[in-house]
């Protein structure tokens, strides 16, 4: 077409590559464009705000695809215009170099092969939140970018587009502009095995200076005694069969992750097979020896003395069998009490241990008991309890090198995130010493 005007530039794809946002040659306005029904549909979101013309075109894409279940489309589309074709100069492989890759290309050759080349190594669900990061954030912004012109420059300027253009109005976290910088380098990292840039740049965000300690959410003592309380007394208070039976259960959770330090997901795949009391050599007393299957593979635990009763009362709770709902009706109340129990069934060695999930019961406690938030604001979860079971071993003295051992981690994670924090690694009498002073000997001269 003629004009430089009519040429499509700065284009994104958003729902998954379904819609297409782009401005037309000077125009600071985004349009939207999609594929339905055998044909190119088009519209202006009169918009020059990207996150704003974004959801005007998913709302847009949305009420078309309802249009199209009621055919009720609109016949008459503008056509879409053609995109600028790439000048020689483009399309020119830089020296050294064995291809050139777009973003997307490289995108995508990074979702078939990352999955499949790490499958039984990483979760099905961290895999897909590489794939998110992509459709949502980066492959809109990269789009067909080439990967040699990606580089430190470029992450710095997505990093600055993230924080000023967050979804609900306020920056998101860093952690999570973090993971999507970590996506983007795995991105870059295929096309460089393709032969499509030179090196892999520094994506390092600049002006780091050193990093602020971070304080894991943790229950002190004090703190630990309240939410132990609080679960026994509303395991007591639960009359419904079924709500008592889980009570209880979150209860014998709570004692057991303070006792053991496992992760949460440690804890729900546990069975009754990997647990084993024993009498520790060297203190004496009854201990639990765990089997850990989780994020680092398989792993051994050894607990504390305080976690024995809270498995002794898992392994003698039958299992939750329920009746159904209770009748309202006088006649079918008294047919429903009449009905044989079944007989209790005691958990066999393969059963998982926690059952279900706990995390609204958790978290309605928490919030009951002021003890959902910590000072800083960070919200308390079950892995906190593993944090404070770290807490508990150095204030009493513990060897780092067997907690880590013991938790499965490393000591320089312990050092960062748990011993920075604790007082009673605090030697007084060592910070506090002092030099003996010394008094000055005055030697007498006589007169002769």
């Amino acid at each position: 077409m003629p004009g430089s005007a009519q040429w499509v530039r700065d284009m994104h794809a958003i729902l998954g590559g379904k819609v297409h946002l782009y401005r037309r040659g000077d125009s600071d306005n985004w349009h939207c464009s999609a594929f339905l029904k055998g044909k190119d549909r088009r519209k202006s979101t009169k918009e020059e705000s990207l996150p704003l013309a974004r959801q005007i075109a998913e709302d847009w894409y949305l009420e078309l695809r309802g249009k199209a279940r009621a055919n009720i489309l609109p016949e008459q589309i503008e056509p879409v215009l053609p995109k600028r074709p790439r000048t020689a100069k483009q399309t020119a492989v830089p020296l050294g170099l064995k291809r050139r890759m777009s973003f997307n290309e490289a995108a995508d050759q990074f979702t078939a092969e990352y999955g499949v080349i790490n499958q039984g190594e990483v979760s099905e669900r961290w895999v897909a939140g590489h794939q998110s990061r992509l459709g949502a954030h980066l492959r809109p912004y990269f789009a067909d970018k080439w990967c040699d012109e990606i580089d430190g420059g470029a992450a710095q300027a997505y990093r600055l587009f993230r924080m000023k253009n967050g979804r609900t109005g306020k920056p998101p976290a860093r952690n999570t502009i973090n993971s999507e910088i970590t996506t983007l380098n795995h991105v870059l990292g295929t096309a460089f095995r393709e032969g499509a840039i030179h090196a892999l740049p520094d994506l390092s965000p600049p002006f780091k200076s050193s990093n602020k300690v971070g304080v894991r959410p943790w229950f002190s003592p004090e703190e630990y005694t309240v939410l132990r309380k609080a679960t026994a007394d509303n395991a007591r208070k639960t009359r419904r069969e079924e709500d008592h039976w889980y009570a209880e259960q979150l209860h014998d959770l709570i004692l057991f992750q303070a006792n053991t330090g496992l992760r949460p997901d440690e804890s729900k795949n546990l069975q009754f097979r990997d647990v084993a009391m024993v009498r520790d050599e060297g203190t004496g007393e009854l201990i639990l020896e765990i089997s850990v299957r989780g994020k680092r593979g398989v792993g051994f635990c050894k607990s504390m003395p305080g976690a024995v009763k809270p498995f002794q009362r898992l392994l003698n709770r039958p299992k939750w069998t329920p009746r159904g709902r209770k009748p309202t009706s006088r006649k079918k109340l008294a047919e429903w009490e009449a009905m044989e129990r079944p007989a209790p069934i005691l958990p066999k060695p393969t059963d998982i241990i926690f059952p279900g999930t706990y995390l609204k019961l958790l978290n309605k406690i928490l919030t009951q008991t002021g003890l959902k938030f910590d000072r800083d604001g960070n919200a308390r979860t079950m892995y906190s309890l593993r944090h404070s079971y770290i807490c508990f071993r150095l204030s009493e003295g513990a060897d780092l090198y067997n907690i880590a051992k013991n938790c499965r981690t490393s000591v320089e994670v312990i050092q960062k995130h748990y011993a920075s924090h604790i007082k009673d690694l605090l030697d007084a009498s060592a910070i506090n010493t002092r030099r003996p002073r010394r008094r000055p000997q005055r030697e007498e001269v006589r007169p002769k």
